[in-house]
């Protein structure tokens, strides 16, 4: 059976928490009540450029974070999707694109875009703006790039700086590892019986 190594793993909790907590840090205003969101956690969605393991990280700790948001099912259920399909949009990215400025500023039209597009849609759902459609629109593209671009491209430098340095913590594991006994089982060699 394959499955995510222990790392990885371990990577994916210490995300979906850091966007929880960054989240609910700044209270209402990670939320949009004054027009434009102060999400500091969407830096981090430009992870998934390099983990596959951000992926089900970014989307919990959405889904974990939006519980207070106080847009209520439309939020925990359509603002969570936005953000799994931002971070599978940039994990694709980064297996496709090799330039590393390149990588960093097309990962990041994902979470801008899905989510200027979709969030607007979650409030006005949940009947909880004054603002129209597009005016939700333009403040989430700017305020999204600030975070995503702003934030997300200094972390970004710095996890491939001190990946390139060898910090063994942040080294993007296999993408799938087979379970410990069943490479076990396949390293090690057989013993042959003699046929009579």
């Amino acid at each position: 059976m394959k499955r995510f190594s222990t790392k990885m793993l371990c990577r994916a909790g210490v995300i979906a928490a850091l966007y929880c907590v960054l989240t609910w840090a700044l209270g209402p205003l990670s939320y949009g009540t004054l027009g434009f969101q102060i999400r500091l956690a969407e830096a981090l969605t430009l992870l998934a450029l390099f983990y596959i393991e951000s992926i089900p990280a970014l989307y919990v700790g959405c889904l974990l974070a939006n519980v207070f948001s106080g847009y209520g099912g439309w939020d925990i259920g359509l603002g969570s999707l936005c953000t799994l399909v931002a971070a599978i949009g940039t994990y694709g990215v980064g297996r496709l694109v090799r330039n590393m400025p390149l990588k960093l500023i097309l990962g990041g039209l994902f979470p801008v875009l899905v989510n200027a597009f979709g969030v607007p849609c979650v409030m006005i759902l949940a009947d909880s703006t004054e603002l129209g459609y597009w005016a939700n629109f333009v403040s989430l593209l700017v305020t999204q790039s600030v975070w995503v671009y702003g934030l997300g491209i200094p972390l970004m430098l710095t996890v491939n700086a001190l990946v390139k340095k060898g910090v063994s913590v942040l080294q993007p594991a296999p993408l799938w590892q087979k379970h410990p006994a069943e490479s076990a089982k396949t390293a090690a060699p057989q013993p042959q019986t003699e046929q009579k």
